[in-house]
């Protein structure tokens, strides 16, 4: 007869699931609260939300446990606590967007906002782990609850893009099971940390079956990070998206796909897999070059920050492939300057969103639109003149030390072809951001009436607005102490 194996509690070390138990409890809080109650307001579940997202980041902040958890499958590591304390804080910049001058039907339903804490929970799950199944459970929760609310727009291109995006997804997540189940069979685990050992004692044979495993992984998370050949999901999804989440889509999943990325590829380049190099190398370069190029093209502001996201992608895929700590904070490092000209770029656009496409049949946020804006609302015009400046990498705004960082990454490190890659495309970028700045300050403006130009303008955007371009202006102020943090987070890593 078998004796039952018994775990104590304090193994388990529950605390290291709090972050996420804060939210899951704040999603159901407000679906009861939802069925007990409709009288409530937006501002009400937005202010809510927030609430439970600041609890989770204190729990983050205030950890002090192992770097294990719930039977060794939650992994509370340095960049697991880096990584959620970026989700977190930037789900709290982006959830009061919601309050903005219009009222969208999403906005005024409780499920949104369980949705959307529902969804962090998944990408926190997927930062902090190295399990396989994990990853993929963290994954699929964030995914669903994403497509749903960007159907929730009630638009017939946010039903399309939804659309899109759950048929890519769901391929995505095949390329994803095939991958860990090809490991799984070489090496009999679906811990991340274990598959190298096993592998590496093995000699990395059988090599096709890694090579094939290593394919699939790459095209799973490449669909998560747009990578080309990936990317053709992103302008589409993007454009039928509401502002904000199309904003909130190009920070927080990729940053949570990046994680991924780290763990998994810096597992197999640490033990010199030069395939591996070449393959990620090839990708890093298209992924920077065609997103640039394409975006050169647009003519819809939106669909040009989309493929501009594409560009900023696989600028931080480099890192990845530098593989070292400088790299690995500079990934860090340039996805929060990122993410703070990208919210006020974003929070612009859905400031200035309308009901019905004013100025083209199809797009709703072309270039023309912003035709005069300094002759009509010089604080606006100069405000997004930042935000454009910022995501060029023109001195001294956030982007600009963030892209500084990394091509010193790259020189150190010996990559000084790749390094001249990205400065070219660096000066690529500088042309279709700027091309929205001649339109503003050069020509003359379609209309002038202001209203159009405010109509979901709000107290709590304009708020938002300021605060990101005041950051996104004096990021010089902070970028040391925040790269001091962030290679500590990385350093106790290991990475």
């Amino acid at each position: 007869m078998l004796e039952p194996i018994l775990i104590s509690f304090e193994s388990l070390n529950i605390t290291s699931l709090l972050p996420m138990a804060i939210l899951v409890f704040g999603a159901l809080s407000i679906i009861c609260i939802d069925l007990m109650t409709k009288a409530l307001s937006r501002s009400f579940y937005t202010i809510l939300t927030v609430l439970f997202i600041t609890l989770s980041l204190g729990a983050v902040l205030g950890y002090h446990g192992g770097n294990r958890g719930f039977f060794d499958v939650v992994l509370v590591d340095g960049i697991a606590l880096l990584s959620q304390i970026i989700i977190l804080v930037t789900s709290a910049f982006y959830v009061p967007l919601a309050l903005g001058g219009r009222r969208f039907q999403e906005f005024a339903m409780a499920e949104f906002y369980a949705l959307f804490l529902f969804m962090i929970v998944g990408f926190q799950f997927m930062v902090a782990t190295d399990n396989l199944i994990l990853i993929f459970i963290g994954l699929e929760t964030a995914s669903l609850a994403l497509y749903t609310m960007i159907a929730m727009h009630n638009r017939k291109k946010a039903s399309e893009a939804a659309l899109k995006y759950f048929t890519m997804g769901a391929l995505a997540a095949g390329f994803y099971t095939m991958s860990a189940l090809i490991f799984y069979t070489l090496t009999g685990s679906v811990e991340i940390h274990q598959i190298a050992e096993i592998l590496q004692s093995k000699g990395f044979e059988p090599i096709i079956g890694v090579l094939a495993g290593t394919v699939f992984m790459l095209g799973a998370l490449g669909f998560k990070l747009s990578m080309v050949p990936f990317h053709t999901w992103t302008p589409d999804v993007y454009e039928g998206s509401s502002s904000a989440l199309a904003g909130y889509m190009s920070i927080v999943p990729k940053i949570a796909g990046f994680v991924v990325a780290l763990r998994f590829f810096d597992m197999l380049m640490d033990s010199n897999i030069v395939w591996l190099d070449n393959i990620l190398y090839i990708a890093v370069v298209l992924t920077m070059t065609l997103g640039n190029i394409i975006a050169l093209v647009q003519e819809d502001v939106k669909r040009m920050l989309a493929f501009s996201s594409i560009a900023h992608s696989g600028f931080v895929l480099s890192a990845i492939l530098i593989g070292s700590t400088e790299a690995h904070a500079g990934l860090f490092l340039y996805w929060v300057l990122f993410m703070l000209a990208n919210l006020g770029a974003f929070t612009m656009l859905w400031a200035t969103r309308h009901r019905k496409n004013l100025w083209d049949g199809r797009f709703q946020h072309p270039f023309v639109k912003f035709s005069g804006m300094i002759k009509i609302m010089p604080a606006n015009a100069v405000i997004m003149g930042i935000f454009m400046f910022a995501l060029a990498g023109m001195p001294p705004f956030s982007v600009f030390w963030g892209k500084l960082y990394l091509v010193s990454a790259a020189v150190n490190n010996g990559f000084i072809c790749l390094a001249i890659i990205m400065a070219l495309n660096s000066a690529i970028a500088v042309y279709y951001y700027m091309k929205l700045m001649v339109y503003m300050f050069l020509k003359e403006p379609l209309s002038n009436d202001e209203r159009i130009y405010t109509s979901n303008t709000s107290t709590t955007l304009k708020v938002i607005l300021a605060f990101a371009a005041f950051l996104t202006s004096t990021s010089v102020i902070i970028v040391n102490p925040l790269l001091e943090i962030i290679t500590n987070y990385v350093k106790i890593s290991g990475f």
